[in-house]
């Protein structure tokens, strides 16, 4: 078992890794805790609050940046953006890439079942060590850290904005969690000149979201959307 004094020093070599050295390093420590980590030990907090703090503060941060960098876009481009870069998958690669699954305080089982890998629990750690950031130095450095860790995706996206496609992401993750091919059911209801679309997509043979829209492809895109979300908000996603 790590001494205090060796968990301390693999906190401060991460907090040097990731960009940002804490002034209280409990922060950085209650944003690696899931809540897996409680049932097996006395602690009491898990970084459930730091998730949903950090969750706020970079969806600010990511609006902040796409609307002074797109400043011709529609408000659907700057959500479109926003949703490419600030969704569970791309986190979870950014957790991966700061080596965060590491340094997890996780129970013996979720260890045990891969939870040091898994996109929703490292997506939600980014989410709480941004959080964590905000408390220990305030929104301009959150803010930077955000940028500096999601610029370049930024930037990538945005060359591909006239093609954004919620089904493709779709497909992507119902693949991913070996759902099958997402079948798309749609009909049109209304005169030709004002007819209005209804979509429901099943994964698995079963309904996984619903959407309308003016055309057959807005209202499957809009379906695909709210399948993508619930299924990313699933345990284990």
């Amino acid at each position: 078992m790590q001494s205090d004094k060796a968990k301390d020093d693999a906190l401060l070599l991460l907090s040097t890794s990731i960009g940002h050295e804490f002034s209280d390093i409990s922060l950085l420590r209650t944003a690696l805790v899931h809540r897996s980590w409680l049932a097996e030990t006395q602690e009491t907090i898990s970084n459930e609050r730091l998730e949903f703090l950090g969750d706020a503060v970079l969806g600010w941060a990511i609006a902040d940046i796409a609307y002074h960098r797109l400043d011709d876009c529609s408000e659907g481009k700057l959500s479109d953006l926003r949703q490419a870069v600030v969704n569970a998958i791309a986190l979870a690669d950014i957790a991966r890439s700061l080596n965060l699954g590491d340094y997890l305080f996780l129970g013996k089982g979720e260890d045990s079942a891969g939870g040091r890998n898994k996109t929703s629990i490292l997506s939600d750690c980014f989410e709480a060590v941004i959080g964590a950031v905000y408390l220990d130095a305030g929104a301009d450095t959150a803010s930077r850290f955000v940028r500096r860790h999601l610029l370049d995706r930024i930037e990538e996206v945005i060359p591909n904005l006239d093609t954004f496609d919620h089904k493709t992401r779709l497909q992507e993750i119902a693949a991913r969690q070996s759902l099958g091919v997402p079948v798309y059911r749609t009909s049109g209801v209304g005169p030709e000149h004002d007819k209005v679309f209804t979509s429901v997509v099943l994964i698995s043979g079963a309904a996984a979201g619903a959407g309308t829209g003016k055309n057959k492809k807005s209202a499957e895109q809009e379906a695909a959307r709210h399948a993508f979300e619930d299924l990313m908000a699933k345990p284990g996603a």
